[in-house]
């Protein structure tokens, strides 16, 4: 009896050359414009409660939903 151990991987047999799209550039600034909204949106849909037991305000909203990476009391957030 024979066992084989080990994987092999299937990639494209030629890999495509990646050319710079203005149209992607567009799509990837819209879809970051809308994870923007998605957040800001969900903010709002919290009470003034919940906002406080995440440290934010209301008047916070949408400087976090715009600053993701930066959390509004000065601390760094993880990427």
């Amino acid at each position: 009896m024979s066992t084989i151990h080990g994987t092999t991987e299937f990639g494209p047999a030629t890999a495509r050359p990646h050319y710079y799209s203005p149209l992607e550039a567009y799509w990837d600034a819209f879809r970051e414009w809308r994870k923007r909204e998605r957040l800001r949106t969900q903010l709002c849909r919290l009470t003034d409660g919940e906002l406080m037991d995440i440290g934010i305000t209301r008047g916070e909203i949408d400087y976090v939903a715009t600053n993701r990476a930066i959390d509004p009391r000065g601390a760094v957030l993880a990427p």
